[in-house]
C-alpha cells in the first residue's frame, strides 16, 4: 500500500510518551510498532531527507516544527548516508502526495521501507514548547499492538531506555573500512577524514577544491594516520560531525592531541568542534534542548559577519568568550558564537608565531539543503593547508 493510499484512509492510532509522563495521542506514520530515543525538535522548513539520513541523529526521535512535511517526497540523490538514522519521526500534517519532479516515492513509503516508526496528527507546537521548557528527554512512539498497552507500561519502556548523556555512538555510525573520495580536477592536497558520522556532502565539497579525502573509521589511530602519511602524504586531518556525548569520546580526543602535537593542520565540524575543545583542555556540556535547524544566526568574530547557519547539536564546548586560552599546542580562542544564546560555535588554534594551525565550527558549512553562508570555511581550510605547504 503506497503512502498516498495510507494518507487517504483512516490511520491507526498511535501515542507518543515522554519520560516525564506527558503523552500525545495521534496516528501511525511510517512503520508500525514501537521506538525509543531522545526527543529533539528541528526547526528546518526544508531538507527533511538530509535530516533523516544524517548520522548525527542516531538514537534520536526528531520532531518537525514545520507543520506540513513530505511535499517533495524522497529521491535517491539527496541521502547524506546509506540509511535513515533517526529512531523515530514526528510530524503534524503529512503530505498526501509528493509534488516534486525529483521525487521517486513518498516520504512515508521510505519510512516504511526502512522500518522507521513515526507519529502524525499531534500538536507539534505544544510538544516543542514542552521540550523547550523541560529540555530534551527520552521518548517512545507506540503504534499497532503497542499503542493499546497500559500507559504505565509504556512509560516504563521509555524510562528504561538509555540516556544520551554519556553515550558513545560514533563507532555505531562510522564506516567499517577506509575509502577514498578522489579530488575533482587537479589534486592539490591529501586529507584524512575521521568518520564519526560523516555526511556525504562533506568529502564532496573538499574534493571539489582539489582535496583527495581518505575517510577512515572512527577507531583509527595515530599510527593509521602515520601510515597514510607514508603511503600518500598527509596535508591535513578532518574530524566530522557525529552522534553522542563528546565526553565519552576519549579515543578520538587522544588521536587529535597527537595530530595537534605533530603540527598537522586540522579542521573539525560539529562533533569535531567538541573534540577539538576537549583536546585543547576545555570541557563540554549538554544543552537544555540543543540547536537543530537551518536558521541559526552565528557571528564570525574575526570578520564581524553574521551567518545564517545549519545546526544539529545537543552538546557544546565550555570555553571562555572574553579571553584567549593558553594550551599545550598554542593559543586558543572562540572564533564563532551563536547570537541566540552565546553558545560557542567555533574554535581556532594559533601557534606562538600567530599562525593558524587548527580550527573548527559547531555548525554545518556542508549543509546540502542550505543555507550556504558558511561554505567559505572549506576555502579557509584550503588556505590553511596551502600555508603549511609553503612553510614546510
Amino acid at each position: 500500500m503506497s503512502g498516498t493510499t495510507k494518507a487517504l484512509q483512516t490511520r491507526e492510532p498511535a501515542v507518543l510518551v515522554l519520560e516525564d509522563g506527558r503523552t500525545f495521542a495521534g496516528h501511525a506514520y511510517g512503520s508500525r510498532g514501537e521506538t525509543l530515543g531522545e526527543a529533539v525538535f528541528c526547526t528546518a522548513m526544508t531538507g527533511y531527507q538530509e535530516t533523516l539520513t544524517d548520522p548525527s541523529y542516531h538514537r534520536q526521535v526528531v520532531v518537525m516544527t514545520a507543520p506540513h512535511v513530505g511535499n517533495t517526497g524522497w529521491n535517491d540523490e539527496d541521502d547524506e548516508s546509506s540509511r535513515i538514522w533517526v529512531s523515530g519521526y514526528v510530524v503534524r500534517d503529512p503530505s498526501i502526495r509528493p509534488s516534486s519532479w525529483r521525487s521517486q516515492r513518498s516520504l512515508e513509503d521510505e519510512l516504511v521501507a526502512q522500518g522507521v516508526v513515526g507519529i502524525c496528527d499531534i500538536d507539534t507546537r505544544a510538544l516543542t514548547r514542552h521540550l523547550r521548557e523541560r529540555g530534551a528527554m527520552r521518548v517512545g512512539i507506540f503504534s499497532g499492538e503497542s499503542a493499546g498497552m497500559p500507559a504505565a507500561h509504556l512509560l516504563e519502556r521509555v524510562t528504561a531506555a538509555p540516556e544520551m548523556l554519556g553515550a558513545s555512538l560514533a563507532d555505531e555510525v562510522s564506516t567499517d573500512t577506509a575509502y577514498v573520495v578522489e579530488a575533482r580536477g587537479e589534486k592539490r592536497f591529501t586529507v584524512a577524514a575521521l568518520d564519526l558520522g560523516i555526511k556525504a556532502m562533506t568529502p564532496q565539497l573538499m574534493a571539489a577544491r582539489g582535496i583527495e579525502v581518505h575517510v577512515l573509521p572512527a577507531g583509527s589511530t595515530w599510527a593509521d594516520l602515520a601510515a597514510l602519511e607514508d603511503a600518500h602524504g598527509l596535508d591535513g586531518v578532518f574530524f566530522s560531525n557525529g552522534p553522542g556525548d563528546p565526553a565519552a569520546a576519549d579515543h578520538a580526543v587522544g588521536v587529535l592531541r597527537e595530530v595537534l602535537g605533530a603540527g598537522v593542520p586540522f579542521f573539525g565540524i560539529c562533533f569535531g568542534n567538541q573534540l577539538l575543545g576537549r583536546a585543547l583542555g576545555f570541557g563540554t556540556y549538554k544543552l537544555r534542548y540543543g540547536h537543530r535547524g537551518i536558521n541559526q544566526p552565528v557571528l564570525d568574530r574575526s570578520t564581524g559577519k553574521v551567518e545564517v547557519t545549519s545546526h544539529n547539536h545537543g552538546f557544546a564546548v565550555d570555553a571562555p568568550l572574553d579571553r584567549d586560552s593558553d594550551t599545550p599546542f598554542g593559543t586558543a580562542r572562540v572564533s564563532h558564537v551563536c547570537l541566540n544564546d552565546d553558545v560557542v560555535e567555533g574554535l581556532e588554534l594559533r601557534s606562538d608565531s600567530g599562525a593558524l594551525t587548527a580550527f573548527s565550527v559547531q555548525y554545518h558549512p556542508e549543509a546540502a539543503a542550505g543555507p550556504h553562508d558558511a561554505a567559505y570555511l572549506f576555502d579557509r581550510f584550503i588556505e590553511l593547508l596551502d600555508s603549511r605547504k609553503v612553510s614546510a
